[in-house]
């Protein structure tokens, strides 16, 4: 994929996350720059984890395990990123929400590559 495409699914990403902040109690984002920082520190927890233990329990994985994973990844990017605050809860149900919007518009870093 060309570094435009990267772009373009950083954007939908950021903005799929600030509609999730909107929408999910216990999660929010404080603008456009810290979704868009946000996409980038789920994309690099993501890539580390799955280079550490595997497709399986990436955020990218199905299942439970991936699902849990990738509240915990949203959960432990607020420690990174100063105007993202979630509860444990908020992360659960972000990253519920994330998934339903990624089963009809898999565009963000956080969707699984389907070839």
């Amino acid at each position: 994929m060309n570094i435009l495409g990267h772009i373009v699914r950083f954007i939908v990403s950021a903005l799929v996350l600030m509609f999730v902040g909107f929408l999910v109690p216990g999660f929010s984002v404080g603008g456009f720059w810290s979704a868009l920082l946000l996409a980038l520190v789920i994309a690099l927890l993501g890539w580390i984890i799955e280079g550490i233990f595997g497709k399986k329990v990436t955020p990218f994985g199905r299942g439970i395990v991936g699902f849990l994973v990738s509240a915990l990844v949203i959960w432990l990017a607020q420690f990174i990123i100063a105007d993202v605050k979630a509860s444990f809860i908020g992360a659960i149900l972000a990253a519920l929400v994330i998934g339903i919007i990624d089963l009809f518009i898999p565009a963000g870093p956080m969707s699984k590559q389907r070839s």
